[in-house]
């Protein structure tokens, strides 16, 4: 068990950026053919900075040439703020898609104290494309969203 820190912030003991989480919902599409999504998250500064990948899912086994990366570029919001020039697997950010359900991703242990915004962005094959964005302060994190075809339930919370 690795261990904690905690900051005093204004008089209140605040718990870490690493006691954040994110809790996204795919939700099941009544369509013919169904793809699982590609799915992006990442924060970003309100006042500017470089945006960091949070988590990314794509389809990992595919092999040959682009393998499963061919398509993350339809991931257009996340590929303009800086996935086209990350190296895919990314260790501890990459993963395979999800099939519909409720998956739970940890913020960043190193987030400073500060305003920012978590984007989620999802993206299927004869599918659409979808971005939410929440508010995320830190060191409280709390915060809620819907997405309303590609995702639906987004929850920031403290664990």
């Amino acid at each position: 068990m690795r261990p904690s820190t905690f900051a005093l912030i204004g008089g209140v003991i605040a718990a870490p950026a690493s006691a954040a989480t994110v809790t996204v919902t795919i939700p099941k599409q009544d369509v013919a053919e169904y793809h699982r999504p590609y799915v992006a998250m990442w924060v970003e500064p309100v006042g500017g900075g470089a945006p960091r990948t949070v988590a990314l899912w794509y389809e990992t086994k595919k092999t040959g040439k682009d393998a499963g990366t061919k398509y993350l570029a339809d991931l257009r919001a996340w590929w303009r703020k800086g996935g086209r020039s990350m190296t895919v697997p990314a260790d501890g950010v990459s993963g395979a898609t999800r099939a519909p359900g409720q998956y739970t991703v940890r913020l960043p242990d190193n987030l400073k104290p500060g305003q920012y915004v978590l984007n989620v962005e999802a993206a299927r094959e004869t599918g659409g494309r979808e971005l939410v964005t929440l508010p995320l302060t830190v060191p409280n994190p709390n915060a809620r969203a819907a997405g309303k075809t590609e995702l639906g339930a987004i929850t920031l919370s403290a664990r």
